[in-house]
């Protein structure tokens, strides 16, 4: 169904644990041996937000946001403190943090992604919601302060002429994740007038 293009409450949404998960398939031959396939291509997100709340009014404020999302029916933006920028977690978005393309004269628009290296090992994540006002683009390291725009609710940066052929396409952005609550049900208890808790908020990573 739709993604409703609002974040979950950022209060609530730092104390929350989480972070990616992949599907391996293993299997173990008669030798001892492995055999292992990886059944996905990408990775998901999965988190829980009950540890973000401390107080009763953050307890109402994710009934509230709960209700309003339909339960799993639509999704909504969510901040990974963890992951939620072009750059380390400790730097500023600079315009050639991520390369997102490059110029060949006739395209003029390019996806936003993020990588992960480790070694010689890369992974590129594709990255569709972008926070409004934080992408920065540069062409060969200079920072464009016009002739583009990005639709921040997928990610697709588009320019007015496509950039010249052979030119290095970089960009710097703060992101959210694509989320939906995984239940149904919120298990809410209310020990005083002042104090509650709900044992457990799973979120999980809309792909598309």
């Amino acid at each position: 169904m739709a993604l409703h293009e609002v974040r979950f409450p950022d209060d609530i949404s730092r104390g929350a644990r989480g972070g990616p998960e992949r599907r391996t398939h293993i299997v173990e031959l008669a030798s001892g041996d492995e055999e292992r396939n990886a059944s996905w291509a990408n990775s998901r997100r999965r988190y829980d937000v009950a540890y973000g709340i401390r107080r009763a009014d953050d307890l109402a404020a994710v009934v509230s946001f709960f209700e309003a999302r339909n339960g799993r029916l639509h999704g909504f933006r969510f901040k990974d403190w963890a992951d939620h920028k072009s750059c380390l977690p400790s730097q500023t978005p600079a315009p050639t943090d991520q390369p997102i393309g490059t110029g060949d004269g006739t395209t003029t628009a390019f996806q936003l992604v993020k990588r992960y290296a480790s070694g010689s090992q890369t992974w590129v994540r594709t990255i569709i919601k972008p926070v409004a006002g934080s992408v920065r683009i540069a062409l060969d390291g200079i920072e464009q302060g016009s002739g583009w725009l990005v639709d921040t609710t997928t990610g697709v940066v588009a320019f007015d002429t496509a950039p010249a052929a052979g030119v290095a396409i970089t960009a710097g952005f703060a992101f959210d994740v694509p989320v939906r609550f995984d239940t149904d049900a919120l298990d809410v208890t209310l020990d005083t007038e002042r104090l509650g808790s709900i044992t457990s908020i799973p979120l999980v990573e809309i792909r598309r």
